[in-house]
């Protein structure tokens, strides 16, 4: 009881501030950059609607070879902290790279973009599952501590995402000029995120290497990590769990994609001096160019993984994934047939329930239901699922398929646009009712005490 004591003491005082600072720098280098991507492609580097959609994907075809490696390192050979530090440190080159690409021949330009998107994603990608691997591997209690010290990565991607939106309003926005020209100077301020991006992830690359040494697992040794994962991932209700987490991570795309252009148009329209106190306030703290917006969102997260503790262990993992699904439906209707300020501020705020209840507690959930030495490569697997297989195909549908589908003479028509993954969201949360076993149903099952 004595020890317990002392570890729970040390994940408060301690641990818990290194790990939490880990969480905050592994999101604002996501954040800063990430909400913008659209429209800086589109609107900045003035790539087509298929080539965007190319360089949103690239990024996740990085994604799906890199897990497969550093999950395997990282259960077997080299610690987590220094894969983690040398991972940050070549992502931060990359990622400023990535912002400076202008050869002046768009089709140039774009191949660049392309290539240097698949290595980024390569690199940065399997970091997201290995802190929350090595988060894990120090907590004392996982319902009780990680949405805490999760949290603090929302705050990143939060700070990270206001610090551009204020950039862009109080330096790239022109005091004069017509709606296209003040879009076309926020478009050329959006830079300013890749570069931003560049600095925290030297600062987290260095730090990766100050945290608790997270040893690879030795016990299997000669037995490949991915193929056991594999295995354990076949069984109720991961099976279930893997097997919508595609379409969930597309309609998640659409969110990505559009969001940051769909806000900013309708910020862009409050600027004038006939609109209402609120949204000039709005605009006043949160910025311009949508990703200051969208950190509405991730403040919602916060309070959801604030409470984290709480709902898991009142509600069954089933009901919170239920309930994220419906979140994510209720956005997309509120996108599609209520487009302006007040619902869609509602629709930004549902994300922190979308993420909190369903990607979050699918992550709790592959870490139960896998044994200790593979817990690495399980939670790398579900990564890819989520930012590798469905970004990839999400991205191609949202922009080549339904985005071209949905474009007309006036431009997209966000209701034909946003009904596409409200539908599909729809679809997700009809096969978890069918299909995810209730709590009774697994508990005796699985390789994990934990349920």
């Amino acid at each position: 009881m004595t020890t317990l004591s002392t570890s729970t003491s040390r994940m408060g005082l301690g641990l818990g501030s290194r790990l939490s600072f880990m969480m905050f720098l592994q999101y604002a280098i996501w954040g800063a950059w990430l909400p913008i991507l659209y429209p800086f492609l589109m609107g900045y580097r003035e790539f087509s609607l298929d080539q965007t959609g190319s360089c949103l994907a690239a990024g996740a075809v990085g994604a799906i070879f890199g897990p497969f490696i550093a999950g395997q390192l990282a259960d077997r050979l080299i610690s987590t902290e220094k894969l983690l530090g040398i991972s940050h440190l070549i992502g931060a080159g990359l990622i400023y790279w990535l912002g400076q690409i202008d050869t002046g021949v768009v089709e140039e330009t774009y191949k660049q973009f392309l290539w240097i998107s698949f290595i980024y994603g390569f690199v940065y990608a399997p970091t997201l599952a290995l802190t929350n691997s090595l988060a894990f591997h120090h907590m004392p209690d996982r319902d009780r501590d990680f949405g805490i010290v999760r949290l603090w990565g929302t705050l990143g991607w939060i700070i990270a995402g206001i610090a551009v939106g204020q950039y862009l309003y109080r330096f790239a926005t022109p005091d004069t000029g017509t709606i296209q020209e003040i879009t076309n100077a926020q478009n050329a301020g959006r830079i300013f995120a890749f570069n931003l991006s560049a600095i925290l992830g030297l600062i987290m690359g260095v730090y990766c290497f100050t945290l608790p040494h997270t040893p690879p697992t030795r016990n299997s040794a000669g037995k490949l990590a991915f193929l056991k994962s594999v295995r354990e991932i076949r069984m109720q209700p991961l099976a279930t769990l893997f097997l919508i987490a595609i379409p969930v991570s597309m309609v998640h795309q659409f969110y990505f994609v559009y969001t940051s252009d769909f806000a900013t148009n309708i910020q862009n329209l409050a600027l004038g001096d006939d609109v209402d106190a609120f949204q000039k306030s709005i605009t006043e703290f949160f910025g311009l160019g949508g990703g200051g917006i969208m950190t509405i969102g991730q403040m919602s997260e916060i309070i959801v993984l604030a409470m984290m503790p709480f709902l898991a262990k009142r509600f069954s993992r089933k009901t919170l994934l239920s309930v994220g699904l419906l979140a994510y439906a209720a956005r997309m209707a509120l996108f599609a047939y209520f487009p302006t300020l007040v619902p869609v501020l509602i629709g930004i705020v549902l994300h922190g329930i979308c993420f909190g209840c369903f990607i979050f507690v699918a992550f709790m959930i592959v870490d139960e239901r896998c044994t200790k030495d593979v817990k690495a490569t399980a939670q790398n697997l579900f990564n890819l699922v989520i930012v590798g297989v469905g970004i990839i195909i999400g991205s191609k549908f949202a922009t080549s398929l339904v985005g071209t589908w949905a474009t007309g003479e006036n431009g997209i028509d966000f209701q034909q646009l946003f009904s596409v993954p409200m539908y599909m969201a729809i679809g997700c949360l009809l096969l978890l009712l069918a299909f995810y076993p209730s709590k009774a149903e697994i508990e005796p099952q699985g390789p994990s005490v934990s349920s």
